[in-house]
Parts: C-alpha cells; structure tokens; sequence
C-alpha cells in the first residue's frame, strides 16, 4: 500500500517537470573554490537507471550540471552537490541558491570527505539563521518507499565514524539533505570506480531513490 501511494503522489508532483521536458532529472550543482564538484560523473545516471526500473517515475539518465552562478538553476528541481574539498559561494550565489531552495527547489549534499567544514560554513551565507539538524530515524526520509530503521546507510568506508543524515528546514519543508560519513553517491558510481561490494551499492541505490521521491513528494 505504501509503494501505491508513493507513486500515486509521484505522478501529481512531477507534473509540472513533466509538462516541460517530459522527465524528471538530478542535475549536478557546479560550485568556486577549488572542491572537484565534478567526480563520479556517473553517479547520477546509474541513480536515474535505477530508479526508472523500481518506480514508475519518468527519468532523463543523462548527465547534466548547472552552474550555481547561473539563473539556469531554477529550471531545475533536483541539485546534487558533492565532492572533498573547499566550497566558496559569492554572496550573489548565496542569495541566488536561498531563492531556489525557498520557491520549491532540493539540494542533496552528499560529503564525498573531507568538505564538511566548508559546507556548514557556506551554508550560513545561503540561510544565516537556519540551522542543520540531524534528521531522527523516524523521519519519512527513510521509510518513503525502502526502510532504513537506522538512517543513512554507510555505503563508502573513509573512517570509524557513524553516517549521519541532516536537514535544513525553511517554512517546514526539507530543502537541503546532507550526508557525511555515509556516501551514498560513491555507491552509485560504475561499479568499477570504489569497488563497493554489491550489497553496498545495491542498499545505495535504494537510499538515493528514497532522496529522490521525498523531495518530489513533500
């Protein structure tokens, strides 16, 4: 019953994205300040392929990425942002993000380690007196659609320390999710680019869906 009306929903939400390009797409967000926004180009689309064959939700598995300095972004829905090292926004950036994240849009952060400093830091400039907060397990996140009673999976092994999900609110909508200590996105890459065993990246596969249809969802 769950899945039923989670797809239900998903056919209403998607309408307008439908309407203009007749599928739904993650688009990478390209930041300053010298972090590699760009690895793992393949992440996106095998998350998209995925996706396409558990749902009924109409994908574009293409690779696309928009620059945070272009008004491009607010034709847009979804925007990844990952990478390991320093994220700069420009106070023109900053305003630009704050106004897609508050007129619908969703930011998924995935610390691929190593930015965490920077994105908290950034973040600040996008919403000075919005807090992140880590997200309890019980939140729909991680039960939309597959269950994961414990939170973020920790897909990619960099150190000891626990995944952890957050979130940063703006009228009582999750506009941003982050990640760290997890990295699902490096589950989604080629198989062949982390080595993560199957299981891994197949428990990746479905945390990055749940990402997806929350966002278009709530």
């Amino acid at each position: 019953m769950k899945r039923i009306t989670i797809l239900f929903l998903i056919i209403i939400s998607v309408t307008a994205v439908v309407a203009q390009t007749g599928e739904f797409r993650i688009t990478r967000l390209k930041y300053s300040g010298g972090g590699d926004w760009y690895n793992d180009p393949s992440a996106e689309v095998n998350l998209l392929n995925f996706i396409k064959s558990n749902t009924n939700l109409r994908v574009k598995a293409q690779y696309s990425f928009v620059d945070i300095g272009s008004d491009e972004i607010f034709a847009h829905p979804f925007l990844f942002m990952t990478g390991h090292g320093n994220v700069v926004f420009s106070l023109t950036e900053a305003e630009r993000l704050r106004k897609y994240l508050e007129n619908g849009g969703f930011l998924f952060i995935d610390d691929d380690y190593g930015f965490d400093k920077a994105i908290r830091r950034e973040l600040k400039k996008v919403f000075p007196d919005n807090e992140l907060v880590e997200l309890p397990f019980s939140h729909g996140i991680y039960n939309c659609f597959y269950d994961f009673p414990s939170g973020p999976p920790k897909t990619h092994k960099h150190d000891e320390n626990p995944p952890r999900g957050f979130g940063l609110f703006v009228n009582g909508r999750l506009v941003i999710y982050y990640t760290v200590e997890a990295n699902p996105s490096d589950g989604w890459a080629d198989a062949d680019v982390h080595n993560n065993p199957p299981q891994k990246r197949e428990e990746a596969f479905k945390f990055g869906t749940n990402i997806v249809l929350w966002a278009l969802t709530n």
